[in-house]
């Protein structure tokens, strides 16, 4: 099980060495913006690394909406955001499921998803990633992978399982990860984080592990039976992500 966090993108490298990792997530552009990623100059060395790199999307990105004003340039976007990312050698583009019009049925989302995969090549996997808010959110609710799944599970897609989503919105720790693989068939990486608020609270506040209301034993059930690559998106800086890989060490 290879571990790593979520750092500033300007140095992967050395943010990997500083918190003794396996693996790194960055963003390649302005998570707020529509910009596409710029060429790195880095780019040959990151992919002779041997650190394993991941990229999180724009947060801006709807693949479900109505809006076409929304949903054309995320496709833009994610395009342009796997270009970037198999350029650097990454491992996959974490996407968040997004939602469909408060009027709409959530099956229109799954219909939308495949529209978007159809429009490009995808160089690099892309990695779903589920949801904390209620609603009309794709992938609030986890079960709505296997839906998800049988319109986009022919392309190079997988499931990014994020701990403090799992939590808020309210699903069963226990048994989150056998419901997914008996759907898709596995975890592709996870996102390790504690939470600020209680369960089902739909409030997506991540906490430093061990230091929010997720029990312990329940998160480490979900990293150990996901058995994949794990990235934190805890608070703080290397130091902090020090203490809660040695935290999470200590009970894998």
């Amino acid at each position: 099980m290879k571990l790593g966090a979520h750092t500033n993108p300007k140095h992967p490298l050395e943010e990997a060495e500083a918190r003794g990792v396996e693996a790194v997530q960055v963003f390649l552009s302005n998570p707020q913006q529509w910009k596409a990623p710029l060429p790195r100059a880095d780019a040959d060395e990151l992919k002779a690394s041997g650190i394993d790199l991941y990229v999180h999307a724009s947060y801006l990105m709807n693949l479900a909406s109505p809006n076409n004003r929304v949903r054309i340039p995320s496709r833009k976007t994610l395009a342009h955001t796997v270009e970037a990312a198999a350029a650097i050698g990454a491992k996959g583009v974490i996407v968040h499921g997004g939602s469909v019009g408060a009027d709409e049925d959530v099956e229109v989302g799954y219909e939308r998803w495949r529209k978007a995969l159809e429009s490009f090549e995808l160089t690099v996997p892309i990695l779903v990633e589920n949801t904390a808010g209620r609603g009309n959110s794709v992938m609030q609710d986890i079960s709505h992978y296997g839906p998800l799944w049988d319109e986009i599970g022919e392309f190079n897609v997988g499931v990014c399982l994020d701990t403090c989503h799992t939590w808020a919105a309210g699903a069963d720790m226990s048994t989150a990860v056998d419901l997914i693989t008996g759907m898709v068939g596995g975890i592709a990486l996870v996102h390790c984080n504690d939470s600020k608020d209680m369960a089902g609270s739909s409030r997506d506040r991540h906490e430093n592990l061990g230091q929010g209301e997720i029990p312990a034993d329940e998160l480490i059930g979900v990293v150990k039976a996901a058995d994949a690559p794990l990235i934190l998106e805890t608070p703080g800086d290397a130091e902090s992500h020090r203490e809660d890989l040695a935290w999470l060490r200590e009970r894998l």
